[in-house]
């Protein structure tokens, strides 16, 4: 075979997974349909759970450094109206200004040091499947050729010839709908107010925030300190654009004046997108050999939250393929990627639906749910719930075993831990990818459970403020595959975690 894993699409979820397969010990092969990265823009940053997973494979800070543009404050649309988490010391949900084009390239620079193969260029054209192998007809720069592998997953975007080709039914919807995206500058004779709003010649003052009207939906971020402002449109429209054709200034200007009826002047644009909103959701995220992750397995209506999905599909996929190719995997882990990635995006599914309700309505009834919705966020605790669920964070996988701790299937905080050897972090232990059994307790009849399985889970002892179980057993995704309850007695902690150990990761 030519390699453990081929992954078709070498988009955000696609080379996340591949760098996770290599981290693992699996081979990756990445084909890429394009001979080279998109240049037309697409996702403008990364927010939600997957900047914490990204901190936890030391991975943040290089991320950070390549935007070029401020972290913004924590306020975020939502179906037309604002969460503004700045009031909160903690907020739930956070973002990074990182354009796709760079996510990606700093991206495959990381699997390219990990050794990961990438074939641009090379076009999927079939794809068969057999009790042990996938096969897979491309067409590359060579010509056509076949490749091989034990697994399949098809990272290939919306249209995925993957899905289509094991005949993964995508039902959902396809919103009447075009939305426009810019960062822009704007030329002197418009005035950025202090409220952040726009003072225009000829027409007069353009609220900050979110504008409706019976053509659409306006939207203005601005602030007098940057020169750089957003925009968004979006209104109904049946014209069918093709995605790689890039927006210009000219046609946001034309829908600015549909939608809000204003002679908008525009300068230097820094990024302009255009999208349209699918509610879809693969009806199974495996069909024996091949699987799906990220847009080819989901598309969501709203901004801000496929590449968080995607990515996190990434994650939780590739230690169950990986302990699955190594021959380890207990039986039926693999089936968890489905059962446990289909919950979330349900979730996402749920609230993204919802910011469809908020938004599209256009008359007294709608105006009044999105301000009722909108007097509610007042209040800290509705707050940071609708946080959570926008973040990603409120997921909670079911845990098998008849031992579950509150905190079983969660994702694991980021404490810090002191050891023998100095102060860590759950981040820092999270790095290599490996499982962790953290024994927080100093319960050596725990450590003594896992010592079969110490060559695929990391064992350490460490203390911790106000720690939340005795010990906490940390797949390699970061959510917590089982935890004992403070001065739980042995003869019942050290069984659950036997089980969880067996069942997560293999016999010992």
């Amino acid at each position: 075979m030519d390699a453990d894993v081929i992954v078709v699409g070498a988009g955000p979820t696609g080379l996340m997974l591949a760098g996770e397969l290599r981290l693992a010990g699996v081979r990756p092969l990445v084909l890429e349909r394009k001979p080279q990265r998109r240049d037309t823009p697409k996702a403008g940053g990364l927010g939600g759970q997957v900047l914490q997973l990204l901190s936890y494979r030391g991975l943040l800070e290089r991320f950070e450094a390549a935007c070029t543009d401020p972290v913004p404050a924590p306020r975020f649309p939502f179906g037309g109206v604002h969460l503004d988490f700045t009031r909160l010391t903690d907020p739930p949900m956070h973002a990074l200004p990182l354009p796709q084009q760079r996510l990606e390239r700093l991206l495959e620079e990381r699997a390219g040091k990990l050794g990961v193969d990438i074939r641009r260029g090379h076009e999927v054209t079939g794809v068969s499947q057999d009790d042990a192998v996938v096969t897979v007809e491309v067409r590359g720069p060579d010509g056509p050729q076949q490749v091989s592998a034990r697994y399949l997953v098809g990272c290939d975007g919306a249209r995925s010839r993957v899905r289509d080709r094991a005949g993964i039914p995508f039902p959902g919807t396809t919103y009447p709908e075009v939305n426009r995206l810019a960062q822009i500058t704007l030329p002197d004779t418009v005035t950025v107010l202090g409220n952040g709003g726009l003072d225009v010649p000829g027409f007069g003052t353009i609220a900050a925030g979110f504008t409706q009207t019976d053509r659409g939906l306006f939207a203005v971020g601005a602030s007098p300190d940057s020169q750089v402002v957003s925009l968004y449109t979006t209104e109904d429209e049946t014209t069918e654009y093709d995605d790689d054709t890039p927006m210009t200034v000219t046609e946001l200007q034309d829908s600015i004046r549909r939608v809000l009826g204003a002679e908008l002047p525009l300068g230097e644009p820094h990024r302009l997108s255009r999208f349209i909103f699918q509610a879809r959701q693969a009806e199974r995220f495996r069909d024996r050999r091949i699987l799906l992750a990220g847009d080819a397995a989901h598309l969501f209506p709203a901004t801000g939250v496929a590449l968080n999905a995607g990515m996190l599909d990434a994650v939780n996929l590739a230690w169950k393929l990986a302990a699955d190719i190594h021959g380890r995997a207990p039986i039926g882990l693999l089936d968890t990627y489905h059962d446990e990635r289909q919950l979330a995006a349900a979730r996402t599914m749920l609230h993204t639906r919802a910011q469809v309700a908020l938004r599209r309505g256009h008359d007294p009834a709608a105006e009044a749910l999105r301000e009722v919705f909108q007097e509610l966020l007042v209040d800290e605790q509705p707050l940071r719930r609708m946080g959570a669920l926008l973040a990603g964070a409120d997921i909670r996988y079911p845990m098998p075993g008849s031992h579950h701790h509150t905190l079983a299937g969660t994702f694991a905080a980021d404490l810090t831990l002191h050891t023998d050897q100095g102060t860590t972090s759950v981040a820092e232990l999270m790095r290599t990818g490996q499982p962790v059994l953290l024994d927080l307790a100093d319960r050596p009849e725990l450590r003594e459970t896992a010592q079969g399985w110490r060559q695929r889970v990391a064992i350490h002892t460490a203390k911790t403020d106000d720690r939340p179980a005795d010990a906490l057993l940390i797949r390699p995704d970061a959510h917590i595959a089982w935890a004992a309850t403070i001065d739980e007695p042995a003869d019942s902690a050290a069984p659950a975690l036997r089980e969880a150990l067996s069942g997560w990761f293999g016999t010992p």
